[in-house]
């Protein structure tokens, strides 16, 4: 009999195994193409092995994200209390992107996180999914950050809105690095940290009167 570390490192292994597989076939074949049979016989396991751990395709399709979600909700946390809230967001997501692909690569190839980013973008059931997510996702950062700010959030719009805005930005930077050639963690962090610095910027004064930023001469 196993003793239960043994057992549950078992499971870890198995989990992580099925998630790579799906995640492969996925990239290679299409989400919609691909049946649970697939997964589970990529493995040399059963179908009611994979609803073991994962409710659906789905799940299994967007884990990862919501381990990179999890990733800087948890930096944001450890962000000092004096700084602004566009600040904490902004220092959160950049020491996310740092300790990201560690965390990620104890599950799957980081090349295979990336491949599969662009197969959300590109799969309307999924980014539908992907998209109620990070609504969820917003929800909770408006939350702490009015927690940070001494607000009530049902009363006091400001959490939402700042988060909005931010998290817009945040899903514009994916999609453009998901257009792109360079599919690497180092180029979707240049993107990010490129439009993050615009948003002031872009919030405040006249553009027409005002150069654009990070143009020559400006």
């Amino acid at each position: 009999m196993l003793r239960p570390g043994l057992r549950e490192l078992k499971k870890q292994r198995t989990r992580d195994a099925l998630l790579r597989a799906a995640l492969e076939l996925f990239t290679t074949q299409g989400y919609e193409q691909t049946t649970v049979d697939e997964i589970a016989e990529a493995v040399e396991v059963s179908q009611r092995t994979f609803f073991r751990y994962f409710a659906n395709k789905e799940e299994a399709a967007l884990s990862v994200q919501r381990l990179a979600e999890s990733q800087f909700l948890a930096a944001l946390r450890e962000r000092p209390a004096e700084e602004s809230p566009f600040e904490a967001m902004n220092r959160a997501v950049l020491a996310s992107w740092d300790s990201i692909g560690e965390a990620i690569e104890a599950v799957i190839p980081i090349e295979l996180h990336m491949r599969t980013h662009q197969m959300i973008e590109s799969t309307p059931a999924l980014l539908a999914a992907h998209l109620r997510q990070s609504a969820e996702l917003e929800e909770q950062v408006a939350q702490l950050i009015a927690e940070r700010e001494g607000l009530d959030v049902n009363t006091d719009p400001r959490p939402r809105v700042a988060v909005a805005a931010y998290t817009g930005v945040m899903r514009l930077t994916g999609r453009i690095w998901g257009q792109g050639q360079d599919v690497s963690v180092e180029a979707i962090r240049e993107l990010t940290v490129t439009h993050l610095a615009h948003i002031g910027p872009a919030l405040a004064g006249n553009w027409r009167n005002s150069p654009t930023p990070g143009a020559r001469g400006a």
